[in-house]
């Protein structure tokens, strides 16, 4: 499978190149579920490493309950990749030291409603 090289140009300065990998399910800590979106990220166009963007279970849950329908893979996949950029915007440097991103409930709903998805 041939996987197209995204390019972002962050507010920090750096310019970032991104491929999405794959999506799993995941754990953080002992309790709390849900899946990990990674994508494969450079910042020198010679070194890459996994950047993780967790997505919990209960923050699903809660939007579901209050928008009255399901969130589709789509929009979760949507919901990653925007936090991913987002993270690229708010960290200095985003590297493998830092490569866990997590998507909790007021997070997601934000991420969501930049996109009109309600």
């Amino acid at each position: 499978m041939t996987r197209r090289v995204k390019t972002y140009s962050a507010e920090t300065g750096f310019v970032y190149q991104y491929v999405f990998v794959t999506q799993r399910r995941a754990r953080r800590g002992w309790f709390t579920r849900g899946a990990e979106y990674i994508f494969s990220v450079s910042a020198d166009r010679k070194n890459d490493y996994p950047v993780a963007v967790f997505l919990a279970d209960q923050a699903v849950a809660r939007w579901e309950r209050s928008h009255g329908r399901e969130l589709s893979p789509t929009e979760r996949y949507a919901a990653a990749k925007i936090r991913l950029l987002r993270a690229f915007d708010e960290t200095e440097r985003l590297d493998a030291a830092a490569a866990r991103v997590d998507i909790d409930a007021e997070k997601l709903e934000e991420l969501l409603a930049s996109l009109d998805i309600a």
